[in-house]
């Protein structure tokens, strides 16, 4: 179970940056316990190794298991270039750029992102993830 703050407590602004702390530490669980029960994280820009979207917190948990877990990628830091608010208190737009290495070619990718993530009561009810999706490539090459 995760150590973070209780749902509630948490701002938009909050759960990204556990939405990126998550990133880094490659936790599938950590990420998953970010949502609701019947969250939807969708993926408008194909990338490889991700569906089109995860349907519920589950789905996202065991996609993010099984796509991390297939990766030797290493996440070294997630830039945050912006994070944007909305009109709606709920919504918050982020842009990043996710940089890491490849143990496996002593190589390092980056891989720009923007996140539009809409919160409700601490916690991710839909997200629509735009990577790049040659840089995902790159980080799984």
């Amino acid at each position: 179970m995760s150590h973070l703050a209780a749902p509630t407590a948490r701002t938009p602004h909050e759960v990204l940056t556990c939405y990126y702390q998550a990133m880094l530490d490659k936790s599938p669980d950590d990420l998953a316990d970010l949502y609701t029960i019947d969250a939807v994280h969708e993926f408008p820009f194909t990338s490889p190794g991700f569906p089109p979207r995860f349907e519920g917190r589950e789905a996202v948990r065991a996609g993010y298991r099984a796509a991390w877990g297939a990766s030797p990628a290493k996440v070294q830091e997630v830039r945050r270039i912006a994070a944007h608010e909305t009109a709606d208190p709920e919504v918050i737009i982020a842009e990043h750029v996710v940089v890491g290495t490849l143990p496996t070619k002593a190589t390092t990718f980056t891989v720009p992102g923007l996140l539009v993530l809409h919160v409700r009561d601490g916690l991710i009810m839909r997200v629509r993830d735009y990577m790049d999706g040659s840089g995902v490539a790159s980080a799984r090459a």
